[in-house]
């Protein structure tokens, strides 16, 4: 199927893909440090932002979603690229590193590490927040990146507006979010896996990066002074965390 993309730089192809409730844009705080050695991608998921949604009668599940970002590469010729990907997204890549189709994955605080209450309080924290997106009320809006960030401050305006936007008229939410009730940890990588997880994440709190850390056999990263979404929050850091992962 056809996926909404951006395609900036030149180099070795990194695809980027978002989390629940976003779209493309969310990487752009990134996109040009990233460009500038590598050939990046990023793609709009079935069903958030401008893409369609999945056709019928395919469930959406993170490995429906993450099928959607392999047929894609292959529509393009796109073999075996880098993948970077946060919260969904973030599982996305695990799982394609767990098929040994790309050549290695970043994942920024992955869905997939919970326990029941966990999970729960993630759903309910993100059903509220469509709600307050849906709502369209600026101060409210501001309030709810507080969850996901840990510097509202440095978002842009526009940018926040627009992600609000792209939450509340995501026709792929409802489905993929309760599909996160069958969610676990995928099967072991047969790439090499990078894990990185905001100091201050308050959706998916720090504690998951233990579980990954154990799952994965590896010390997961700590990005300082970072929420749940980090892009914004450090530009400059998680691009040196998917360039350092990514062989750059």
């Amino acid at each position: 199927m056809e996926l909404a993309f951006e395609r900036r730089g030149s180099g070795e192809t990194l695809i980027l893909v978002h989390g629940i409730g976003h779209h493309w844009q969310t990487w752009q705080p990134v996109l040009d440090r990233l460009a500038a050695v590598r050939t990046v991608i990023a793609v709009d998921l079935p069903g958030f932002g401008a893409s369609a949604g999945l056709p019928e009668p395919i469930p959406y599940t993170a490995e429906s979603l993450a099928d959607a970002v392999e047929s894609f590469c292959a529509r393009f010729g796109v073999r075996e690229p880098h993948v970077a990907g946060n919260s969904l997204g973030g599982y996305i890549a695990l799982e394609l590193a767990s098929r040994g189709v790309v050549r290695t994955a970043t994942a920024l605080a992955p869905v997939g590490f919970w326990t029941r209450p966990e999970l729960l309080y993630c759903q309910t924290v993100l059903r509220g927040l469509r709600a307050a997106a849906a709502a369209g009320d600026p101060l409210l809006r501001g309030l709810s990146a507080g969850l996901l960030v840990a510097h509202p401050s440095r978002l842009e305006p526009d940018a926040l507006a627009a992600a609000s936007r792209a939450l509340a008229e995501s026709t792929g939410f409802e489905p993929t979010l309760e599909s996160f009730g069958g969610v676990m940890p995928p099967a072991p990588p047969k790439s090499p896996i990078t894990i990185a997880w905001g100091e201050h994440d308050r959706l998916l709190p720090r504690r998951q990066a233990v579980r990954a850390a154990r799952w994965s056999g590896q010390r997961v990263k700590l990005l300082k002074g970072c929420g749940h979404v980090p892009m914004s929050d450090d530009p400059e850091l998680v691009a040196r965390v998917i360039l350092e992962a990514s062989g750059g």
